[in-house]
């Protein structure tokens, strides 16, 4: 039974570490916003200081695909070249960062060995390791940020701003790396808009008079 206990606990213990390892996303959204009146978005056009536009990485490419089919995918909206109701942007940045480790630390554990005069026979004590607390260390990272940037072609008012960070590998952001970020921002901004809409029902049915 105990050996049980101590395999769930471990187990337990490993999914909150997982958990807790995710991308750190955040969204901001316009007051003046409805989103559901949005069909259609569209890709603003990255220019030099001389107003060319340059060729696009593969990296660049790979944000621009996870981000489409997400606005595709789960909000049905279609991408066209002309009379968009959105333009979209976006911004990557890798950084550095560190994140703080520990390790357990014990004393030092085992037999010592003793001369009884009395007898003139050698004995040994056993001393058991004792757990004394944790070293933490900090431990040098990469970390890429994508920020997506949604603006009302009509008004030309930043309508969605979200960004998610997260541990990268190297300064090139990789395809799987991309995906979990991305998906990270939509799942923020789906849940505060189910948010949103639950708090507009609740303040109409008040003010109708229903609770």
């Amino acid at each position: 039974m105990k050996s049980r206990l101590i395999k769930f606990l471990g187990v337990a213990a490993v999914i909150l570490v997982l958990a807790g390892c995710g991308p750190s996303a955040h969204v901001e959204t316009s007051r003046n916003a409805n989103f559901d009146r949005y069909r259609t978005f569209a890709w603003a056009e990255k220019k030099d200081r001389r107003g060319r536009t340059g060729s696009s990485t593969m990296m660049e490419n790979q944000v621009k695909s996870a981000i489409s089919d997400r606005l595709q995918s789960r909000m049905g909206w279609q991408q066209v070249s002309r009379n968009p109701d959105v333009v979209l942007s976006y911004d990557v940045l890798v950084e550095r960062g560190s994140r703080v480790e520990s390790d357990p630390r014990y004393s030092w554990g085992g037999f010592r060995t003793f001369y009884n005069p009395y007898s003139r026979r050698f004995y040994n004590v056993y001393y058991p390791s004792m757990f004394m607390g944790y070293d933490n260390y900090e431990v040098p990272t990469k970390e890429g940020t994508i920020t997506v940037t949604m603006v009302d072609t009509r008004s030309d008012e930043t309508v969605m701003q979200g960004w998610a960070t997260d541990e990268v590998n190297s300064r090139r952001i990789s395809g799987r790396e991309i995906d979990r970020i991305v998906d990270a921002i939509f799942r923020k901004w789906e849940s505060g808009s189910k948010n949103n809409r639950y708090n507009e029902r609740g303040r109409n049915g008040r003010a109708n008079g229903r609770y």
